[in-house]
């Protein structure tokens, strides 16, 4: 589901600044770029569409990028972006105030204001010689959040927390669909860009004191999101049960399983599927490959090797054991 947009490594090394810098005044949302060390410039960027909400990753050199009044003028998407770095630092500059973004910490800005980004490489990098950072990106449409404009940027150019709580199931999303993608199918994306948008919605109303302010499906939504993240951290308990989720979200068993209707699968059923999708990619996960079915499976919940292998076969209508001899196989 994740493209290459761009790859310095392809290009003769006096032509890869300015050839990135091409492709940003290119975009949807321009921007100029220089680097102290042209001479060794590097980037790759790989970016997802999930229906209007893009994610990117950038792997790059040291790096200023630059969005002035001419740039927006000549282009604007009017949307929202959230960038961290992955590796590295990044700053970000806009509206008279700047952030500096260490490890856990993201910051917003808006594509109709001019701005600043600064990524840099961390100290043991630039000491081994590599000068690579990378940040992950996501853009939202302005239009999309339900959030009024004036209240949003009280938060532009401000570190705001990804290491925990709502933003830290929103950068841990995000980075998903970049580090880890294997468990998307390019169907899921419209799913996908509504998820964003809940969980962004929930976080910056979060940091502006406006959860009252977000519209109750939202707010719903971002509880199911919590919920389903709390049950895949769980996965490997097989005594997992509602009355356990509902206790750790404080909420009751029937306000859970009217949450879980909308999957149209109980909330026991969302749990062995969950199960079972995990068990299928790391059966097919050549790194694995020695981990016996069965230590698979209990590492998945079930504490039964015989009730797991007939699920799987009913399932994808295939025993375990032959499904990794065949996904093995086509890998080598």
């Amino acid at each position: 589901m994740i493209k290459t947009l761009f790859r310095s490594d392809d290009l003769p090394p006096a032509d890869r600044l300015n050839q990135f810098e091409e492709f940003q005044t290119i975009t949807r949302n321009p921007m100029r770029v220089n680097s102290e060390r042209p001479e060794d410039y590097h980037a790759t960027v790989r970016a997802v569409d999930l229906d209007g909400v893009k994610v990117a990753e950038l792997a790059c050199a040291p790096s200023e990028l630059h969005r002035s009044p001419t740039l927006i003028r000549k282009a604007d998407p009017e949307v929202y972006s959230i960038v961290y770095a992955l590796r590295g630092e990044v700053g970000v500059a806009q509206s008279g105030r700047e952030a500096a973004l260490g490890p856990g910490r993201f910051a917003l800005y808006d594509s109709s204001i001019p701005f600043h980004i600064r990524i840099a490489a961390d100290a043991e990098a630039e000491a081994d010689g590599r000068g690579t950072a990378t940040v992950v990106r996501a853009q939202v449409p302005r239009a999309s959040l339900p959030l009024s404009r004036d209240r949003v940027a009280r938060l532009l150019a401000l570190p705001l927390s990804g290491r925990q709580g709502v933003g830290g199931l929103l950068t841990q999303f995000f980075t998903s669909l970049t580090v880890d993608p294997v468990g998307y199918r390019p169907t899921d994306a419209p799913r996908l860009g509504t998820v964003s948008l809940h969980l962004l919605t929930a976080t910056l109303a979060h940091h502006l004191d406006a959860d009252d302010r977000v519209p109750g499906e939202s707010g719903r939504r971002t509880l199911v999101l919590r919920v389903e993240a709390f049950i895949r951290q769980h996965l490997h308990e097989p005594r997992l049960s509602p009355s356990d989720i509902a206790a750790a979200h404080h909420i009751s068993v029937s306000y859970l399983h009217r949450l879980f209707q909308a999957h149209d699968l109980t909330v026991s059923a969302w749990i062995r599927h969950q199960r079972l999708e995990r068990a299928r990619r790391d059966l097919a996960d050549p790194a694995l490959r020695t981990v016996p079915v069965h230590r698979i499976a209990a590492d998945c919940g079930f504490s039964d090797h015989a009730t797991f292998t007939r699920a799987f076969r009913a399932a994808y209508d295939i025993p375990p054991r032959d499904f990794r001899r065949q996904v093995l196989a086509t890998s080598t």
